[in-house]
């Protein structure tokens, strides 16, 4: 099995001298043919030449500006079994990249229907847990992927099912090629992941949890500088929109929809007078956003696969159905123990599970 590590970059030099020597190391410590190689998306800093430098045995591919869509044509072209994405923040575990690619290895040590997997990812402390075991969840009329469900603590060693991944993840070139990649309606960014994964989960495949496979995520390091707090929450806001018209068919989804979403444009309102200019109206403006988007791009329906199965993901990946154990059929194909130590050390130096605290725990 031939295994194509790709980094997503974009301006992004000093990330890349924090986090790609992890990538390199991981990738030569795997059991299997694996090579690295960096995608820029057109920067305009000196990764590039710094690139070519530091780690002339790093493979380059230069392309314009597309986010994740990037990868879409560098994983068709590619003469390999299985693809890593990651962006430029995330670093690896040594012993990352095996266990996340075992799934997608053929009959009978992988999983014939999965398409694509994700690791256990810790923010860079080593100590806050980021994802990526993702339920799914309805907000007010509006659609939430979410590592941070009640309860996670409990669970985040578990393999199971994943509803969505994010900075991390391995798919199989060529159910992802098939599956379409990354839509650039969403462009530049947020929600395409899950529309990703909800794809492959009506055309019948799985995405899998893979604890033993562990990554840190620096987190938000390109999008952040690039459009700040208030702009990624309206590129979230407006891209759940057009996720939800694009592929909620269900008459259950879409009087949800259309239900709540009146009581949260009236939230909206009288809000307006008590929060800062750049975060009034932000609803409605996504409204705007999106329908100016749907217009432009004027998309196909979405991936069709009828209403029970639909209906099938909401309660597959419900919060409440993540926390308890995956049914037999959904770890099947695992070889080893259900019940995942991820406690040892890895670098950075990780504390013992029970001490380690969500994000949302730290807040409180």
């Amino acid at each position: 099995m031939r295994i194509q590590i790709l980094v997503l970059n974009y301006n992004g030099r000093s990330l890349l001298a924090e986090c790609l020597p992890t990538v390199a190391s991981a990738a030569s410590r795997s059991r299997r043919r694996c090579e690295v190689t960096v995608i820029d998306n057109g920067s305009r800093d000196d990764s590039v030449e710094w690139l070519r430098r530091r780690h002339p045995g790093v493979g380059l591919i230069e392309c314009e500006n597309r986010s994740l869509c990037s990868f879409n044509e560098v994983v068709a072209s590619l003469d390999a079994d299985v693809a890593v994405l990651l962006n430029n923040d995330v670093k690896l575990a040594p012993t990352a990249i095996d266990p996340l690619v075992e799934p997608l290895a053929p009959p009978p040590l992988g999983d014939p229907v999965c398409f694509m997997t994700a690791p256990l990812c810790w923010q860079i402390d080593g100590r806050t847990y980021e994802g990526l075991k993702t339920a799914v969840r309805w907000r007010w009329g509006l659609v939430q992927a979410t590592a941070r469900f009640p309860g996670h603590e409990e669970v985040v060693d578990r393999p199971d099912l994943t509803a969505s991944a994010g900075a991390a993840m391995a798919v199989d070139c060529r159910k992802f090629v098939e599956l379409g990649g990354f839509d650039p309606i969403y462009l530049p960014g947020r929600i395409e992941d899950l529309d990703f994964a909800y794809r492959g989960f009506l055309a019948g495949y799985r995405a899998r949890y893979v604890p033993r496979s562990v990554a840190y995520h620096i987190g938000m390091a390109s999008f952040g500088p690039a459009f700040g707090p208030s702009g990624n929450d309206h590129l979230a806001l407006r891209n759940t929109l057009l996720f939800q018209w694009k592929n909620l068919r269900h008459p259950a989804h879409v009087a949800r929809q259309w239900f709540h979403l009146p009581l949260r444009l009236i939230w909206d309102a009288a809000r307006a007078p008590l929060v800062g200019r750049r975060r009034r109206w932000a609803l409605i403006r996504a409204f705007l956003a999106a329908g100016a988007r749907w217009r432009a791009n004027r998309p196909g329906a979405g991936a069709t696969a009828g209403a029970a199965r639909e209906r099938e993901f909401f309660r597959r990946f419900h919060p409440q159905r993540m926390r308890t154990s995956p049914e037999p059929g959904d770890l099947s194909y695992w070889p080893r123990p259900f019940r995942v130590d991820v406690s040892e050390p890895t670098a950075p130096a990780a504390a013992p599970l029970l001490q380690r605290q969500s994000a949302g725990e730290a807040q409180r």
